[in-house]
């Protein structure tokens, strides 16, 4: 029997969109999984090179007393201002990039990266596939707010996403996720006898 082949997948959707339901999903089948915002997490720990990113854009003062990233401080900065997020995502998204391959190098079998501007944020090339998880706007502006967010909140990170027509558009796949979880959990199933046919060759 032959080795089964690396494959790096891209696994992507906005905010509420269900991903990470599905991200837990290939994880229980025996994927490896990695969350692009706990690498981020990590990169913002004191020392980490997302740190050293964060200070250098937006001062010391965006840090907290130990040298980590104050995730609130930043938050509320870029999500203010568009010219400040889009200089923290140049920032960061290419050591992500590189955590990412890191870790995919060493794996032999399926990775996949879950990231919401995986696409957005010119990852695509590098990924034998890319699936994005779809609802519209309002369902997932509703689920957003079940989680805790405010209206307000919820809103603004939609707008910070943009319409998702740019992912949509670099997607091998696509998962609806605008009807109950059975619905969902069936088209997973379905994408994870796929991603196991592709990687046996």
């Amino acid at each position: 029997m032959s080795p089964a082949r690396s494959l790096r997948i891209g696994l992507t959707g906005g905010l509420a969109s269900g991903k990470s339901t599905v991200a837990g999903w290939l994880r229980d089948a025996g994927f490896l999984v990695v969350d692009a915002d706990r690498v981020v997490a990590e990169l913002y720990q004191p020392g980490g090179a997302g740190a050293a990113a964060v200070r250098e854009l937006f001062g010391p003062e965006a840090l907290n007393e130990d040298g980590g990233v104050s995730h609130a401080k930043v938050a509320e900065r870029v999500f203010a201002d568009p010219d400040a997020r889009r200089a923290l995502e140049r920032a960061v998204h290419p050591l992500v990039r590189r955590r990412f391959a890191e870790i995919a190098t060493q794996n032999e079998g399926i990775t996949v990266l879950e990231a919401t501007l995986l696409v957005e944020a010119g990852y695509a090339p590098e990924f034998d596939l890319i699936v994005t998880v779809e609802c519209d706007g309002e369902t997932r502006l509703r689920r957003a707010m079940a989680r805790g967010l405010s209206e307000e909140a919820a809103r603004a990170r939609l707008l910070a996403q943009g319409d998702g027509e740019q992912r949509r558009r670099a997607a091998h796949r696509r998962i609806d996720n605008c009807d109950d979880l059975d619905h969902l959990r069936r088209q997973v199933d379905d994408l994870i006898v796929e991603l196991r046919r592709l990687a046996a060759g």
